[in-house]
């Protein structure tokens, strides 16, 4: 099945799409709404700013895009920012809504401990997308993280517990770059390519 790569400018689009191909994906890397609506499973991908993200997608109906192909039974993936952006809202700058399809907030960390969280950490996980690599090693860049979602499949500690993944149904989100999460991160994206 071709996976479509939504090719936004808020994110580090290459990086995934050289990991996804190597993960086994046909892939295809578009910014048109009309092509996202009608994909059958999608990356989000993201990083930086959550409000410039939700702002591009919104800009160009690729927010309404996605809903439309997951109410059509698409599968998703966010990827960072991209699974921050599947929540109902954020926290950064204000409250911003994001596309809602997975239920909770995301929030600043408010720990002892430096933000951002950059680096390796371990996450406790279960579900598909983590077949092989249940309690392993990733690499996270962020500010902001859900915490304790009714959908958490993979919770983190930076300072207290966070969400590392999350999946409802055919929406999933990761938290860490699984670009850059060595053999780890290709085994989740593996899992999700192969995923029907």
């Amino acid at each position: 099945m071709k996976t479509t790569l939504i090719d936004s400018p808020v994110a580090n689009v290459a990086n995934i799409a050289r990991a996804l191909r190597v993960a086994g994906a046909e892939l295809e890397v578009t910014r048109d709404a009309g092509t996202i609506a009608g994909a059958r499973k999608l990356v989000l991908p993201g990083v930086g700013s959550f409000v410039a993200a939700m702002r591009w997608l919104t800009e160009n109906n690729i927010d309404t895009a996605i809903r439309d192909a997951v109410n059509n039974g698409a599968s998703l993936l966010g990827i960072c920012v991209g699974h921050q952006l599947l929540f109902d809202s954020s926290s950064e700058m204000g409250n911003t809504p994001g596309l809602g399809l997975v239920r909770g907030d995301v929030r600043q960390f408010d720990g002892v401990l430096p933000v951002p969280q950059i680096g390796w950490n371990r996450v406790a996980a279960r579900g598909p997308l983590f077949e092989g690599v249940e309690n392993d090693v990733f690499y996270f860049v962020n500010s902001y993280a859900a915490m304790n979602t009714p959908d958490e499949i993979a919770r983190g500690d930076y300072g207290g517990n966070f969400t590392a993944a999350v999946q409802r149904d055919r929406v999933f989100g990761v938290q860490f770059h699984p670009e850059k999460s060595s053999a780890a991160g290709l085994r989740v994206l593996r899992n999700y390519v192969a995923w029907t």
